[in-house]
């Protein structure tokens, strides 16, 4: 009955959420957070939405969060592009009765050092200062969220949840956006095969930007009029101005099988599939406006020790290429109440030359008898 529910959710989402053809749509707008955390569920190609069942969960599935029995803090350091992009992730979950758990998160990505050069060019010569670098200082860009996540167990095999969220983006000065929206998820579980449904931005994100027009403050005098120099007639280009944009919901279809080896001994296997509604056309599967994007991974876990794990978290079809995949490999040890997984990857692609990922991320549990979820 609880699957057959899940389904019907699917399809609902999927009638209701149809491309806004009168709003301007952000085929990338949150994409800082496509990336995934938990090195683990990342090294395993991020097909992750039907087996996640940890404080993890809060981006994942927040339905998982159902399986936690003690409270759990987890953390993720990711070096994206060749270290130029940064990625942090901090999550702790607490269940709070026999059948639900709250989840609290933060996500920062960000790109440091990057040099403002405004005030580095002479207008009236059109040519560069004299001394440069003096000139010449830095901001950063970054990229926040907050989630605020609940899960329900509704029985023995079948969970739900639901994430608020809280995005905030800013360009040093120049610019800032903010936008809100919630998830929402399944999981349904078996002896050995389980499946699990997220709606991403379920009630489609809206972004607003606004920009600071004073931060594009030009230093000089322009001799001619005896007015401030302004960055359109320094630079021949118009000054940037706000906008607000709508992230449309991402649905995440997931599979996952776990196969026991001897007697301590399992392997695991998921498998996923997003449909994005964004129009995203380019080097992707897709119908219209409906893109696809397979995920596929596998762990071997030797006496619930030691794991070795491998996936794809990107399969695509690209008119220059051919096929073109993005694999991840990983490996974890766990010691009682700790574990620590570090995952790799080529985050471009074969054919790309954005340079490798490399995530690492610890998980504690904090196992008192007198924080185990209350019983019935």
């Amino acid at each position: 009955m609880y699957l057959r529910h899940t389904v019907y959710l699917l399809v609902v989402i999927t009638i209701i959420c149809p491309p806004a053809s009168a709003q301007r749509i952000a085929k990338y707008g949150a994409d800082f957070l496509a990336g995934g955390v938990d090195a683990r569920a990342l090294a395993m190609g991020g097909a992750n939405v039907a087996h996640t069942q940890n404080v993890n969960s809060v981006y994942w599935n927040p339905s998982g969060l159902a399986h936690t029995e003690y409270p759990e803090i987890a953390y993720m350091h990711a070096e994206r592009f060749a270290g130029i992009v940064s990625f942090d992730f901090a999550a702790v979950a607490y269940p709070v009765s026999s059948t639900s758990t709250v989840g609290l998160s933060f996500f920062r990505s960000g790109v440091n050092d990057i040099k403002n050069t405004l005030n580095a060019w002479d207008a009236e010569r059109n040519q560069p200062k004299a001394n440069p670098e003096s000139h010449i200082t830095s901001f950063s860009a970054a990229d926040m969220a907050f989630l605020v996540s609940y899960a329900r167990r509704l029985s023995s095999r079948f969970a739900v949840g639901a994430s608020g969220k809280v995005i905030r983006r800013t360009i040093g000065d120049f610019a800032d956006a903010w936008g809100y929206s919630f998830d929402a998820g399944a999981q349904w579980y078996g002896d050995r095969f389980m499946l699990g449904v997220q709606i991403q931005d379920l009630s489609t994100m809206l972004q607003s930007w606004s920009v600071n027009a004073s931060a594009f403050a030009i230093e000089g005098t322009n001799p001619d009029t005896g007015a401030p120099y302004t960055f359109t007639e320094v630079f021949d280009q118009e000054l940037p101005t706000g906008d607000t944009f709508l992230v449309l919901p991402v649905v995440r279809l997931g599979s996952g099988l776990v196969l026991p080896v001897g007697s301590r001994n399992a392997v695991t296997i998921g498998l996923d599939l997003d449909m994005a509604f964004d129009g995203q056309q380019a080097n992707v599967f897709n119908l219209g406006d409906l893109s696809f994007h397979p995920r596929l991974g596998a762990e071997f876990s030797f006496r619930n020790l030691v794991a070795l794990r491998a996936g794809l978290n990107r399969i695509a079809q690209t008119d220059s290429y051919g096929m073109d995949v993005v694999p991840s490999v990983g490996a974890g040890i766990r010691l009682k109440t700790l574990s620590i997984d570090y995952g790799f990857g080529d985050f471009g692609g074969l054919v790309s030359d954005l340079g490798y990922s490399h995530r690492i991320s610890v998980h504690f549990t904090w196992n008192r008898e007198k924080f185990r979820r209350p019983s019935d």
